[in-house]
Formats: structure tokens, sequence, C-alpha cells
């Protein structure tokens, strides 16, 4: 799985900030893994630097799949950091109900569940 992070100007971090978010969303998302190719994870203080709100930090993760169109979440939070937890929690239940729904839809007929036989 391959991991890139993008981070508006605005938005200040540590120095550890990319090693950080790597490890999150490989420990959060290992479930996923054999089916991820990349995931794209987008930082943005949407009101600049200088002004602060109660959810003005957004994160952005665009997750790319094998087989199916790239899949995206967005969470806003007061720090960056909980931008981050609450973009992996969408993005996990999200990647679990798609692919679980992919996973019962393999092996039926044009008809749903009526066998070939019957038809």
């Amino acid at each position: 799985m391959q991991i890139q992070i993008h981070k508006g100007k605005q938005v200040e971090v540590g120095e550890d900030f990319h090693e950080f978010v790597s490890a999150e969303i490989e420990t959060k998302l290992k479930r996923f893994e054999e089916r991820i190719t990349r995931i794209d994870a987008h930082f943005a203080d949407e009101n600049g630097s200088g002004k602060t709100s109660d959810n003005d930090k957004r994160c952005v993760l665009e997750t790319h799949v094998n087989g199916i169109q790239p899949i995206s979440v967005t969470a806003h939070a007061a720090s960056v950091r909980f931008a981050l937890e609450g973009a992996i929690d969408k993005m996990k239940t999200t990647l679990g109900r798609t692919l679980d729904k992919l996973s019962h839809t393999k092996g039926r007929t044009a008809l749903g569940d009526i066998p070939e036989a019957e038809v």
C-alpha cells in the first residue's frame, strides 16, 4: 500500500507528521491492505493559519482499490490529528461496506439468486 501525503501551506505540523500519518493509516486499514493500491491523504486549514475555529482542519482520504473507482471520505476537526482519525474511521466503514457488497455479488446469475435451470 502506497501512502502519499499532501498538506496545504497553512497546515502547521511537527517534523514526524509524515511518519505519524503513514503509521496510523497502515495500522488502522491493515485489514484492507491486499486490496488497496494507494491512499492519498490531503490536509488543509480551511480558515488559514491566523484564524481558528472548532472544525477548521480538514482531512480527505482518497483510497484507490483494485477493480473499483477510488473512494473518498472527508472529516473536519479542531486539529489535524483528530481530522485524520475521523477520516480513517469513515474510510474503514466505507471500505468494509463496499468490499462486503462486492464479495456478496460474485457468483450470482443475472436474475439474482435464482438458479439458471429454474428460469
